[in-house]
C-alpha cells in the first residue's frame, strides 16, 4: 500500500524526523489561506500515488498567496500517469543548501532490511545506482538487533564530512528506521534530505510503501488507504481477493501463482511481446476469481489478447 507525501511526513514528524510545516488543500482558495499563514514562499504538489510529478507539472514553487491559489487551480484537476489531482499539499519551502538521499529497502534474499544512502540527492537513487554506484552505500540492517548508532553514524559520515551534520544524519537514521518498523514498510525513504544554509537537515520528501502483509497487525496505518488515488483496476482486484498490477503492455496474463505469473511475463517479454499486468488468481481459484479477472484485463483498452497459464 502506497502513502500519499503528505502522510509519509507525518509518521516521520512523529518520530522526530525535521519537516517543514505543510497542510493539504481540496481547493485553490484553501490553497492561498495555508501559504497566506506560513507568510513564506511555499510548495504546491500534486498528492497522487505516481512518481514523476514534478516532470508532470504538479509539483510548483510559489513566492506569493496569490501564486499559490494560481498553481493549485492548475494541477488540481491534472491529469497525472491516469490518475486526477484531488489534493495538493501546501509546504514550507526550504531554503536548498545540499540534497542526500537516505532510504531503506526490504531486501528478500537477505530477508533484511538494507539501508542505501547518497550524497546524490534529489534524483531517483535507480539513476545513481546505474551510473555512479559508488556513490551509494548500501548497510544491511541485523533485524534481531535493529539499527544501531555506531552504524547509523557510519552512513551520516559517508553522506557529510562535517561533524555535526554527520550527528544529526545518523538521528534521522534512526528515527527513519524506527518509522520503517513501527509502519511495517517495505520501503521508506527521504528524497531529498537537505542541509540548509544555517547547516540544518531537513526531511523535504518523503515516501513510503507499506506491505500489505503488516494491515491487519496496524488497522491505524490501514485507514490511511486512499483508493481513490490508486489505479481503479487495482482497487478492484484487491476488492476480488486478486493479487494484480496493472503494466503498459497489450498483452493479458492470467496466471495462478506469483512465481508462474513472473516466469509467463519473462517469456511474453523474451518473445517480443509486452505484458500489460501481473496477476496471480491464486492456487485455489474458482470460476468467479477467473470472471473477475477477465473482467479486469477486458477492461484495459490496450489489452489486445490474453494469455492464459494455468
Amino acid at each position: 500500500m502506497n502513502l500519499h507525501e503528505y502522510q509519509a511526513k507525518e509518521l516521520l514528524r512523529k518520530v522526530g524526523v525535521p519537516i517543514p510545516p505543510g497542510e493539504i488543500a481540496r481547493t485553490p482558495e484553501e490553497a492561498e489561506a495555508i501559504a497566506t499563514r506560513y507568510g513564506t514562499a511555499v510548495m504546491v504538489k500534486a498528492q497522487v500515488h505516481v512518481g514523476g510529478r514534478g516532470k508532470a507539472g504538479g509539483v510548483k514553487f510559489c513566492k506569493t498567496p496569490a501564486d499559490a491559489k494560481e498553481k493549485a487551480t492548475a494541477i488540481l484537476g491534472m491529469d497525472i500517469k491516469g490518475l486526477t489531482v484531488e489534493k495538493v499539499l501546501v509546504t514550507v519551502a526550504a531554503d536548498i543548501g545540499s540534497e542526500a538521499y537516505v532510504g531503506i529497502i526490504v531486501d528478500r534474499a537477505t530477508k533484511k532490511a538494507v539501508f542505501m544512502v547518497s550524497a546524490a540527492g534529489g534524483i531517483d537513487i535507480e539513476e545513481v545506482a546505474a551510473t555512479t554506484p559508488e556513490k551509494i552505500l548500501y548497510l544491511p540492517v541485523d533485524g534481531r538487533m535493529g539499527l544501531q548508532m555506531f552504524e547509523a553514524m557510519r552512513m551520516g559520515f559517508f553522506l557529510y564530512s562535517d561533524v555535526k551534520q554527520a550527528r544529526q544524519a545518523a538521528k534521522i537514521m534512526m528515527q527513519l528506521y524506527k518509522a520503517f518498523i513501527d509502519a511495517g514498510c517495505s520501503l521508506a525513504e527521504i528524497n531529498p534530505l537537505v542541509v540548509t544554509p544555517q547547516g540544518e537537515l531537513i526531511a523535504v520528501d518523503g515516501k513510503m510503501v507499506i506491505d500489505d502483509n503488516e494491515l491487519d497487525r496496524r488497522p491505524e496505518i490501514a485507514a490511511l488507504r486512499d483508493e481513490s488515488s490508486e489505479e481503479p483496476s487495482e482497487v478492484d482486484a484487491r476488492n476480488s481477493n486478486l493479487t494484480f498490477i496493472k503494466l503498459d503492455g497489450n498483452v493479458g496474463c492470467v496466471v495462478n501463482g506469483a512465481g508462474l505469473a513472473m516466469a509467463t511475463m519473462d517469456l511474453v517479454k523474451y518473445y517480443g511481446g509486452d505484458p500489460a499486468n501481473f496477476l496471480d488468481i491464486g492456487g485455489s481459484s474458482n470460476p468467479e476469481k477467473v470472471v473477475n479477472a477477465l473482467r479486469i484485463i477486458t477492461a484495459d483498452p490496450n489489452v489486445k489478447c490474453i494469455l492464459f497459464n494455468i
